[in-house]
């Protein structure tokens, strides 16, 4: 490393400041102690000794930003660099003699002068950010960019809207907007009486009202960590609404009797489309989730492998349109394809394009099935995932296979840490062919 240079018997860094950086430092080069007469303990020491430099320049650049929260972050970087922890001006004020002598001694820059940027991060010059409520989840949107760059844009508007709802009902139930750093514990708890009055009013349901809690609590937590708060407020914390008089909601399953005897009869789906049709089919033999099955671009149709299945995958693309996001990381697996399933599939290689990144399928799918007297009453599509496991079940496979071939996490079905080899596509074609039904003529 040519930075490197022994004088005496002490290895020192010599680095020449790059340009970017002149406007906050005076130095064109640093010479820095390494404090070490062993150069390879120098060379591991030089490179983090460099780092912090740079981190300490950046932060100093943001503190000139005209953004407030940049500011604001900056000046938190900036005292912390300086073994302080950040504190607001009146708090300094309070702190012991000692203490602040040493903070005025550590604004000081390398010429030895005072420096504004560097005083705003030590004496808690620096403002709290002044976002307000209405603009929270914009601001929470830019802040998940990596979290949600599978979502298509049909998903990112599933994503927003409740967290627009939450943050209109806040608003609604303070009075007001007001800025975000102003939600304390007394606004949740306002939030909450708020709620509680709709549900006994209104019949709301208090499953609705903790989906608000956590979303802004979801969003609050998001913008502290973004500030870098050392010891962020967590204002919704213990709020929720229990009520022991709620229903379990769950989703009853389809007998297989009306499978086999009314869906399979001739003529049962005429008048259904056939995308619509085919994707009840391959539910019915993969236990997939409808939108598993509709939101799948043509490149997961694998169809001339060696064992035919769908690639279930978060797809990334340019194109909002073009991304998918499943639902959670034990969702990723390859679902074979038997029975009625790859009869239907192999009826739509390139996937289904009328039902692709829309959430139109349901209501239709379940308004024919109710109307032709397919599905008991209360029972919706939705209960096929459910007939597809008991059906694993009733054939003897144990939990954890049933839960691999569903996208579960065998994890939490085991209750502890899931070792070995996932399963591979050829046991999970024999275990679904297992229970497949035998496919009809006319849905070949």
């Amino acid at each position: 490393m040519n930075n490197l240079h022994l004088r005496g018997s002490t290895w020192h860094l010599k680095r020449r400041v790059p340009k970017r950086y002149a406007e906050v430092e005076s130095r064109a080069v640093i010479w820095e102690s390494l404090s070490t007469d062993s150069r390879s303990v120098a060379l591991g020491k030089a490179e983090r000794v460099w780092a912090g430099y740079i981190s300490g320049w950046e932060a100093m650049l943001a503190g000139h930003s005209e953004d407030a929260q940049v500011r604001f972050r900056a000046a938190r970087d900036l005292a912390d660099m300086r073994g302080f922890a950040f504190l607001s001006a009146a708090t300094v004020a309070e702190r012991p003699l000692q203490e602040v002598l040493a903070r005025v001694e550590a604004m000081r820059a390398p010429d030895g002068w005072p420096d504004p940027v560097i005083a705003s991060g030590v004496l808690g010059g620096a403002n709290e950010p002044t976002l307000r409520l209405s603009d929270l989840v914009e601001h929470a949107e830019t802040l998940s960019v990596q979290d949600n760059r599978f979502k298509s844009a049909e998903q990112m508007r599933l994503w927003r809207n409740p967290r627009v709802r939450a943050v209109r009902n806040l608003i609604a139930a303070l009075g007001g907007d007001r800025p975000v750093v102003e939600i304390g514990p007394v606004e949740a708890r306002q939030h909450r009486r708020w709620w509680q009055s709709r549900i006994a009013d209104e019949g709301q349901s208090s499953q609705t009202a903790n989906k608000d809690f956590h979303y802004i609590s979801g969003m609050l937590a998001r913008f502290y960590e973004d500030i870098d708060h050392a010891d962020p407020p967590r204002p919704y914390m213990g709020v929720s609404i229990r009520d022991r008089h709620a229903k379990v909601q769950r989703k009853d399953e389809v007998p297989v009797a009306y499978i086999t005897d009314r869906w399979f009869a001739p003529g049962a789906f005429d008048g259904l489309n056939d995308e619509a049709r085919d994707i009840l089919l391959i539910a019915l033999e993969t236990g997939c989730r409808q939108s598993e099955i509709h939101d799948l671009p043509a490149s997961a149709f694998q169809l001339d492998a060696d064992v035919p299945h769908l690639c279930v995958r978060n797809e990334a693309a340019h194109d909002p349109d073009a991304r998918r996001e499943i639902k959670n990381r034990h969702s990723e697996r390859d679902v074979p394809l038997v029975g009625v399933a790859l009869a239907a599939a192999q009826r739509h290689p390139a996937g289904f394009p009328r039902y692709r990144n829309k959430r139109s399928y349901s209501a239709i799918v379940n308004k024919y099935l109710k109307t032709h007297d397919l599905v008991p009453e209360g029972v919706t599509v939705g209960g096929l995932r459910h007939t597809w496991e008991s059906r694993l079940k009733a054939a003897g496979l144990h939990t954890d296979d049933r839960g691999e071939l569903m996208g579960h996490s065998v994890k939490a079905l085991r209750g502890r840490e899931h070792y070995g080899d996932e399963m591979d596509l050829e046991r999970r074609q024999a275990l679904a062919a297992s229970i497949a039904f035998t496919v009809p003529d006319h849905l070949a």
